[in-house]
């Protein structure tokens, strides 16, 4: 598509027999984006409008540049601009990469919070994509991205991806939708008022725990996590530290479920920092994504039954010793000062305990159950720091 219209035609809807499918301005007006490659379809559209919304948001709220993984309408990573560590570039596989832009520096950690998560995700950009971020992508199993703009060589260089088919939408940032949002189910239209909650750190101004101490850093995690979660489908739950989210648990019918699936996350985020995995020997032949899963499975449970049946083998050069649990456990540990989102109000004190596992000191939840003192006491017995925001962000 070389200009805007009204209108864009789908190959087809969630699934191959769901036709005809169409996306268009009910109102008249053009779209307010240009595919200038490829043919996105229906969902990869989906991830792309709530993507570009996620880093839209967090661009404004912190001033950073800002960057989303997404995956099946949830974001499976998000971050800002901030520099990367040493450790940090060696476990999203951008070590050899040079000096990175804040824009490629956010995507990175967008990125590699999730890596099997981001396996073949849709990008959104809260900049213009320069051409450092364009060659991380082009490496990266991705379906096409989102941003304001694109630098000629960066998309010439996005263009060669997938064989010329890579989807590239360019979205007017100018672009304001109607302050009503209407969708179709089962043939009955619902509507309701946009979700234009501000967040900010004034939301963090209600805190009942005992230890009152917010740091500017961890009020922008909190800030991070909760414009995450406005985006997630819920019940959700996230995880952040230094700048970006580490565990993000999304489409969860409890919530303990929910923390318990973005702790987790958070927790192999953690370990891939770890003497242990950073000196994996990995075969030279075995790539990135063959990587990360080796790596989510020497982690896991199941790397003894590999061992056991010789497999190791066909990744690493050498059998590298089991990371036993014992080990995990004090890594775990040396984890501190993690920040965690909860859109809706935790009804039990469990999830600060599971919470409490994966290094949380600092939480943002709404409030309002009628276990709100049991919830405080438990976070009290962690000496942790809890806002009340009084607000919900429920994505559906």
């Amino acid at each position: 598509m070389s200009k805007t219209m009204n209108e864009l035609e789908l190959k087809y809807g969630c699934n191959p027999n769901q036709k005809p499918s169409r996306i268009f301005m009910a109102d008249g007006r053009q779209l307010p984006i240009t595919v200038l490659n490829g043919k996105p379809g229906y969902i990869n559209f989906m991830d792309a409008f709530n993507g570009w919304q996620l880093v839209k948001e967090l661009k404004k709220a912190t001033g950073l540049p800002a960057a989303t993984s997404f995956k099946h309408v949830s974001p499976a990573g998000a971050a800002v601009g901030l520099p990367l560590t040493d450790t940090l570039r060696k476990i999203y596989w951008v070590d050899d990469l040079g000096e990175l832009t804040p824009l490629a520096s956010a995507y990175a950690r967008a990125r590699g919070a999730d890596r099997m998560s981001s396996f073949g995700d849709f990008i959104a950009l809260s900049d213009v994509c320069d051409v450092c971020t364009a060659n991380m992508i082009k490496r990266e199993v991705s379906d096409g991205i989102i941003a304001p703009g694109y630098e000629p060589e960066a998309l010439e260089i996005l263009k060669t991806k997938k064989k010329g088919n890579y989807n590239v939408i360019l979205i007017d940032e100018s672009y304001v939708p109607e302050a009503l949002e209407r969708k179709q189910v089962y043939g009955i239209t619902f509507e309701q008022g946009r979700n234009e909650l501000k967040i900010d750190d004034e939301l963090f101004a209600n805190i009942p725990t005992k230890n009152k101490d917010l740091p500017e850093l961890a009020k922008i995690d909190l800030i991070i996590s909760l414009i995450t979660l406005k985006y997630t489908q819920s019940n959700s739950v996230c995880y952040c530290k230094g700048g970006q989210a580490i565990g993000i648990g999304a489409g969860q019918q409890s919530r303990i479920h929910c923390t318990r699936l973005a702790g987790s996350k958070a927790d192999n985020w953690w370990l891939r920092q770890s003497e242990q995995v950073l000196n994996l020997p990995f075969l030279d032949t075995i790539g990135r994504a063959d990587r990360d899963n080796a790596i989510d499975l020497y982690i896991g449970e199941d790397y003894m039954d590999v061992l056991a049946e010789g497999k190791w083998q066909n990744i690493f050069k050498t059998k590298p010793a089991v990371f036993t649990a014992e080990e995990k456990r004090a890594w775990l540990d040396k984890n501190t000062d993690v920040a965690l989102g909860s859109d809706a109000f935790f009804p039990f004190g469990d999830n600060i305990e599971r919470a409490f596992r994966s290094g949380v000191k600092y939480v943002a939840e709404p409030g309002g159950s009628i276990r709100d003192d049991l919830v405080i006491q438990a976070a009290d017995d962690h000496d942790m720091v809890m806002a009340f925001t009084g607000i919900r962000l429920f994505h559906h």
